[in-house]
């Protein structure tokens, strides 16, 4: 026939639709679910320690450099010259602290300094549970045994805890003493006469009371006016709590195990020996040596290394910090586990040994836990936290990595196989024969629709390939 056919135009230009653009946006949402699996892949290498043989090396270097400081310059009370340097500095604080109270410093050449700052902030702050033992009241009817050797570690107001705030002001506000001793929590009552606490109310009575315990721990953390020599200290907060434990079950109306009454001498027979809150202090130098050492060799190994891998137009310091930074990462915490084990290996072995010596052949627990650095146990048990925290992620983490490189390799060869379609479907340029159809191009529009019918597959024997095919082909009998 030679009527020319008829076309309805659906669309124009870019708004046909076309499948080939659904291809498109499928593929790029499987490209973004796969970055997000990488993500979860990647991240199992943020948990994994990335320590190598020198790493480790440094980190046990440091922790025998450290754990010789402490055998040697800490020791124990009485014999450690870095426990005379922190009384040293207890001493030069306490001034400090007199001084903001009030104090105008020594009225004589010949008076101690240290002395008398300690002598005005007992004067200045005075409380109702000072008892030292040397009246018929201070405890030796009661049998607690009390003395101004040991008062400061038995009377619960005296320690540096929570606790120990609560029954300060206790006593202040009920003019009492509490005191723990041969595993019992005894109270002295009305043994504060001329004690007044301030405030003109009770929120400002109980600050008034804080006032009184923060200045009264501070005339006592560097011994006393009328000591000889070092003097005694406060208690070292970790000791404390075995005082705290027996308050607490005694409060409670709890038994009172025996292991707490022998771990409550054990205690107070440290502090006679001068196991306070300066020679814990003292404890901690080494402790923090270590730290800073095992960070300053992780930060120096990987400074050179960024300095040796990148040139000079790529560096920037926000990136050699993120390289460089010896804080929240597997690696470091990797080697400071390795440094405070190492450090408590030989701290612990020291403290044996010598205990064996003092007690010629038997164990002595007491020179055993004077030598033992309890800092530095407590600083390897955070990190062996950290490590079994670290274990568990990784664990979890690379389940979740498992099963995100599954789903990776799946959504890859769901792309390949849109690309693969996507080609088959690549009509972009053909589908312009409906518009060579409306300018009279019969022959172009002809060739485009041959193209699409061959990438769909259409056998030759049924292509239409010129004009004549198609007027036959729409002859009124294949029409019927």
């Amino acid at each position: 026939m030679d009527t020319e056919c008829k076309l309805v135009v659906v669309g124009q230009g870019s708004n046909i639709p076309q499948g080939n653009d659904r291809i498109e946006y499928a593929i790029e949402s499987a490209k973004l679910e796969i970055l997000s699996l990488e993500e979860t892949i990647n991240s199992l290498e943020n948990i994994k320690p990335d320590c190598d043989k020198i790493d480790y090396a440094l980190a046990a270097s440091s922790g025998c450099l450290c754990g010789i400081i402490d055998i040697f310059l800490v020791g124990k009370p009485g014999e450690s010259p870095l426990g005379n340097v922190t009384d040293k500095w207890f001493e030069k604080k306490v001034c400090i602290f007199a001084k903001l109270c009030g104090w105008k410093g020594p009225k004589n050449a010949t008076t101690n300094p240290v002395k008398s700052a300690i002598g005005f902030l007992e004067r200045h702050f005075k409380v109702p549970y000072d008892q030292t033992g040397t009246n018929v009241q201070g405890g030796y009817i009661l049998g607690l045994d009390l003395s101004p050797k040991s008062h400061h570690f038995k009377s619960l107001a005296h320690n540096p805890t929570l606790l120990g705030l609560f029954f300060s002001i206790l006593d202040q506000f009920t003019l009492s003493s509490h005191f723990v001793g041969n595993g019992q929590l005894i109270e002295l009552v009305n043994v504060g006469e001329t004690f007044e606490l301030k405030g003109s109310n009770v929120p400002a009575k109980i600050w008034c009371g804080f006032v009184n315990w923060l200045g009264h721990l501070h005339s006592d953390i560097a011994g006393s006016s009328g000591g000889k020599g070092r003097g005694m200290g406060i208690p070292s907060p970790i000791w404390a709590w075995t005082n705290n434990i027996i308050a607490i079950k005694a409060k409670l109306n709890i038994p009172i195990s025996d292991i707490n009454k022998n771990l409550n001498e054990l205690a107070t027979e440290l502090f006679n020996q001068g196991y306070d809150a300066r020679f814990q202090t003292t404890q901690a130098i080494p402790v923090f040596i270590n730290s800073l050492l095992v960070r300053m060799f992780y930060s120096v190994r990987r400074l050179l290394k960024y300095y040796s891998c990148t040139t000079p137009e790529e560096r920037s310091f926000k990136e050699m910090w993120t390289a460089i930074k010896p804080f929240s990462n597997p690696t470091i915490g990797r080697m400071l586990s390795v440094a405070h084990g190492t450090f408590c290996l030989i701290d612990v072995s020291d403290a044996t040994i010598r205990a064996v010596a003092s007690g010629g052949g038997t164990f002595n627990p007491v020179e055993f836990c004077l030598r033992l650095n309890v800092i530095g146990i407590g600083r390897f048990s955070v990190s062996l936290y950290g490590e079994a925290k670290r274990a568990i992620s990784y664990h979890k983490a690379e389940q979740d990595a498992l099963f995100a490189q599954n789903e990776k390799l799946i959504l890859e060869n769901y792309i390949e196989g849109l690309k693969a379609l996507q080609e088959y479907y690549d009509d972009a340029e053909d589908y312009t024969w409906i518009f060579d159809l409306q300018t009279g191009n019969y022959t172009s529009a002809l060739e485009k629709t041959v193209s699409m019918a061959i990438r769909r597959g259409v056998t030759k024997d049924k292509l239409l390939n010129n004009k004549t095919e198609g007027d036959n082909y729409f002859n009124h009998e294949n029409l019927k």
